[in-house]
């Protein structure tokens, strides 16, 4: 199993989010279990190009301060949604490791993270999507809320992923090995 965290950056991830501190205390958690634990944390940094706020050389692109990777933690950079878009590497990377099981976090749940949920389940990846480590911002056609409920809720546990309470994520980190196919 490895721990992958979505767009966590700076310009992505602040207080407008839904139900944020809960959200951002929930990663925290998630991500120092799975130091702990010795199971891998990934990142994910979404790049817009330069003069955008998400540009590479912005403040923006960093990874917020309470998740940012330890030295030799692996960092993936994309400009399209899904983390396991071809140009990434992570699809590669997960395989050459033997990883079939990926816990994902992260922002925006209507975006990035809804793309990395279905193309990693494309791909043949088991993912698992624990509640409220993922949010979004309100739309013209959902309120945050709304929008985090249909897609956790509704959308990706039917199909897509294992979406599980946060107390099952936190039991999975302690006892998992790091190899085994995981069964809820």
């Amino acid at each position: 199993m490895i721990l992958l965290v979505v767009d966590t950056q700076k310009g992505c991830f602040n207080e407008d989010l839904y139900a944020f501190e809960k959200v951002r205390d929930n990663i925290k958690r998630l991500i120092t279990l799975a130091r702990e634990n010795n199971i891998e944390v990934v990142y994910v940094q979404h790049d817009d190009g330069p003069g955008t706020d998400l540009d590479k050389s912005s403040d923006n692109y960093k990874i917020y301060d309470e998740f940012a990777p330890m030295e030799g933690e692996k960092r993936f950079e994309k400009n399209v949604n899904s983390a396991f878009h071809p140009m990434t590497g992570l699809t590669e990377y997960l395989r050459l490791k033997g990883e079939k099981d990926i816990m994902t976090v992260g922002v925006s749940t209507d975006y990035c993270m809804d793309a990395t949920v279905k193309s990693g389940f494309e791909k043949g990846f088991n993912i698992i999507v624990p509640a409220y480590t993922n949010s979004t911002y309100d739309n013209p056609y959902f309120d945050k809320e709304t929008a985090y409920r249909y897609y956790n809720e509704f959308m990706w546990g039917t199909r897509y992923a294992q979406v599980i309470t946060f107390e099952q994520a936190v039991s999975l980190l302690t006892r998992e090995s790091g190899h085994r196919t995981i069964g809820i």
